[in-house]
């Protein structure tokens, strides 16, 4: 995980503010850019980022956990995404992400003491031809079992 967004941070931000006009329309590539810089949108960045669009802290909120873009916690430095769309939960993503979950230790949503890994549950990844689909580190990987999955999360240690 990076750094936790505090006192750290400023001057990192001041210089990703400086991309943009101050206005509410920055909000949601002001806070991409942000999590990009910081790797999570920690509370103090986003009362800055309201602070900066003169905007109310619960409207950055607001935004920040609507999109599912958006992670208010640190994320591990590899991130594992297990689909549970409609086609990989026919062919077995539920086993799947029981597996991750089992191997990982960490429910979906969270990340590895060892910050190592976070787990995501994701809708759909529009790979359903590939069906059960994981994603590593934005590579996908298709047709997946549980013991590729176990034997992929090894390899990425």
């Amino acid at each position: 995980m990076r750094d936790t967004g505090g006192k750290e941070s400023d001057g990192r931000l001041a210089g990703v503010f400086s991309r943009y006009q101050g206005t509410r329309s920055d909000l949601i590539p002001l806070l991409q850019a942000v999590q990009e810089e910081i790797g999570y949108l920690p509370g103090p960045a986003m009362r800055e980022v309201a602070k900066f669009l003169r905007v109310p802290e619960s409207a950055v909120y607001g935004v920040a956990t609507f999109y599912a873009q958006f992670y208010l916690t640190g994320q591990g430095r590899h991130r594992i995404k297990v689909c549970q769309g409609t086609a990989c939960h026919v062919r077995g993503g539920a086993k799947i992400m029981d597996a991750m979950v089992t191997k990982l230790g960490v429910a979906p949503g969270e990340t590895t003491r060892d910050g190592n890994f976070s787990l995501e549950r994701v809708a759909c990844f529009g790979s359903c031809a590939l069906a059960p689909v994981v994603v590593v580190d934005g590579k996908v990987y298709g047709k997946m079992t549980q013991k590729k999955a176990e034997a992929l999360v090894e390899k990425t240690r």
